[in-house]
This record gives C-alpha cells, structure tokens and sequence, in this order.
C-alpha cells in the first residue's frame, strides 16, 4: 500500500517541470505548488488548487525547477494566472465573508453557542463558505449549519482551531518587534516545555514566557538548539576551579556576553570566557544530551 502511495507522489510531481511559493491573504509565508507551461515571476497572481478548492494567491518568490523539490508531499497544481475576473471576483468575495461573518455571529448569539468565531473565508468559485473558531469544548453545531446553509445557500464548514491558530491568523507584534514568528514562517506548532526556558537560563515568569496566544512563545522551541550548543563551550553551574591557586565556585554564566562569574567565601569575580579559560585552564565539554 505504501509503495503505491509513493508511485503516486513520485508522479504528479513529475508531471510539472517547475514549482513556486505561494502566498495567500498577503501572509509571507509561502506554501509550494506544481508549475507547469505558465510562466511565472515574483508578485504574479494566480489561481491554484488547494485542499479547500481553488483559492487566489501571490507568487512569493521565481519558479524553481522541480529537480530541486525535496519535500515528501505531492504538489498541488497553479491552475493558471490570474485574470481581472479573478482578482474583481476574490475582492467581492472579502466583502461577502464579512457580510457571512456578521449573519453567523448573529445565529449563534440566538442559538446560545459557546463559540468564539474569528475568521471567515469563501473559496474563490464560492463553492464554499469557511468560518473558524475557538471553542473550549466540543459544540454540537448543527442547526446552525441548516441556518447558515438556507441563508448563504454554499457549503458550510466550521473550522475549531486553536489558540496558536488564532494568533497565526490575526497576526501582530512580538516582544522582539518584529512580526510573529506563527504568522510569518512556522509551519507548525509543536508543544513547548517550560524546561527549554530552564535549559536558556531565563526567570520563570509564565506571563513574560507566554505570546500573544496565552502560551509559551515559540521561540523557545526553535532557539532552545543554540543555547544547547552555547552552553557546552562553558562549564556548569556549581563546578569547583582553581584561580591564582584560590578555589572558586561557577556561580552564573550568560552565553550571550560570554560571561562566568565565580564565587568564594572571600572574593567574587565576574570573567570573560576568554579569560576564564586562561585562568583555570578550563575546556570545551563534549556534546551531550540535553532533556527538553
């Protein structure tokens, strides 16, 4: 079963010559479609199949051949450029999801529904009508799709995501300034421990630690690998050395101003890593594994 799936995959991507980036909702992010017989260049719109029916996107980047496609899922096709009908037919769409979005608030505030909808969005035939949502439990929805479905007359689908999902699609500024990272490139959203903050040496204060979305920022997760890296250039917290034939303790270290500080009854000293090296005679440790 599994060779015949792979035959499959292995085909429709022989079937195009090139692939792009496409980026949808002036999202940066890029998701990759098969390419082929339409020439293409950076900022083109194009129309393009994707799990939800044929939706209008922008060209983030060339077109790459498809030797170079390295992932393991099949391609979805760029059906063809996008004409003027096209990009008149999805901006009149943007106004009608609104219109959708207040009818379905409405008929929730009258059904009494424990949801939070934060999104809606129709396919670019408009063949389908997408509403996402936060919900805490599982809602039993279903007079609401025989409301919405006599009043949009499209297909209904209703999409719980979660809290991630929310920030992902709302967007905004992190602490650091710039854009959020689930808004911009990740592509998924793995569980984050409270250990990698212990692992990069910072205060435990779940508050600071935590996103726009309520939960330990994602760039814990994928910064966690350098400071694990860092760290082995330095000794550990607690290590007895000898400086001038004085014993000290490592009482701190700070990876980013490549700083240790020792500590003794009697003295207390704050070292590059240079000179701590030099003084003690310290050396890099071997790699070793690290519990996440």
């Amino acid at each position: 079963m599994n060779e015949e799936i792979n035959v499959t995959q292995e085909s429709l991507v022989r079937d195009f010559t090139h692939f792009a980036g496409i980026s949808f909702n002036n999202s940066s992010r890029a998701y990759y479609f098969g390419v082929k017989n339409i020439n293409l260049q950076k900022g083109d719109k194009v129309v393009v199949e994707t799990v939800r029916g044929p939706e209008l996107g922008t060209v983030a980047y060339d077109l790459i051949e498809i030797s170079n496609y390295k992932n393991d899922l099949p391609l979805k096709p760029v059906l063809r450029k996008a004409t003027d009908v096209d990009i008149r037919l999805y901006e009149n769409n943007i106004k009608d999801a609104e219109i959708a979005l207040e009818i379905c608030k409405t008929e929730v505030e009258k059904l009494g529904l424990d949801m939070n909808l934060i999104s809606c969005e129709y396919t670019l035939d408009k063949a389908k009508v997408i509403f996402s949502y936060l919900a805490d439990e599982r809602v039993d929805f279903r007079e609401l799709l025989k409301v919405l479905a006599s009043k949009l007359h499209t297909r209904i689908e209703l999409r719980q995501i979660g809290s991630r999902d929310k920030a992902k699609l709302i967007g905004g500024i992190g602490m650091c300034g710039l854009p959020l990272c689930c808004a911009t490139f990740l592509n998924e959203f793995d569980g984050i421990s409270i250990s990698r903050a212990k692992n990069q040496m910072l205060a435990i204060n779940i508050p600071k630690l935590s996103g726009h979305c309520g939960k330990l920022m994602c760039c814990l997760k994928f910064e966690d690998d350098a400071y694990t890296e860092l760290k082995l250039q330095f000794p550990d917290v607690g290590t007895k050395v000898f400086i001038d034939k004085v014993e000290y303790t490592v009482t701190s270290i700070n990876v980013i101003s490549k700083t240790v500080k020792v500590d003794n009854p009697d003295d207390s000293k704050v070292l590059s890593l240079e000179e701590f090296k030099k003084q003690t005679g310290y050396r890099r440790r071997e790699k070793r594994h690290e519990e996440n």
